[in-house]
């Protein structure tokens, strides 16, 4: 079983490294993923200890990380995506050994976050889990991956429009549970999913749900 919380930081005007320690402390996650993580994340394992591993998106400040309190199976690796219209995206892969977890922060683009998916699908073991932010309005149309994660809105366009694009596809995979936490000092609320692999020989539904 594994605890995973996830959360789009909002850079240099958003969550501040307290912001993200006070979360761990609370939620006790096995993974915690963030996307729009700067350079002041750097200083997370002096305060909470475990092991993290930040990769920046390509001539921005800004990228994906992840932290965890035990060691990563292998080091987390970097998977080049699609470009978008106005700078390069990348998905960063953990292995946490019966899962392997994609961290994703992908484009505007509604046909192209979609393709986005599917190359990262492709670069994933079967039981694996892709959590992030989405970006995506409606269905992820990602054949044999199933949308466990929270129903409710996660993110406040504009602060009028309610959308859920932190979002959890799994295949493989079981999901024990999904929430979504009050909204705190980012534009995003944490999203949070429990998940478990699939014991051998269970058949789960194939389905892709909006």
């Amino acid at each position: 079983m594994i605890k995973i919380v996830s959360w789009n930081l909002l850079r240099l005007t958003g969550a501040s490294l307290d912001d993200v320690v006070r979360l761990i402390r609370r939620e006790d996650p096995d993974l915690m993923l963030m996307q729009e993580a700067t350079e002041a994340m750097d200083g997370l394992t002096a305060r909470v200890g475990g092991y993290y591993r930040r990769s920046p998106l390509p001539g921005r400040i800004h990228g994906l990380a992840v932290w965890s309190p035990r060691p990563f199976p292998t080091e987390p690796s970097v998977l080049p995506l699609q470009n978008g219209a106005m700078f390069n995206r990348v998905c960063q892969i953990v292995d946490f050994g019966a899962i392997t977890v994609a961290n994703v922060h992908l484009s505007h683009g509604q046909i192209l976050n979609r393709r986005q998916l599917r190359r990262i699908a492709k670069a994933l073991p079967f039981r694996c889990a892709v959590v992030g932010d989405y970006n995506l309005i409606g269905p992820a149309l990602l054949p044999g991956f199933r949308d466990v994660g929270p129903r409710e809105p996660t993110h406040i366009a504009g602060d009028m429009v309610p959308l859920r694009i932190d979002r959890c596809l799994v295949r493989g995979v079981a999901c024990l549970g999904a929430r979504a936490l009050l909204r705190e000092t980012s534009d995003h609320r944490p999203i949070v999913v429990t998940l478990n692999a699939a014991a051998p020989g269970e058949a789960l539904p194939l389905l892709v749900v909006a």
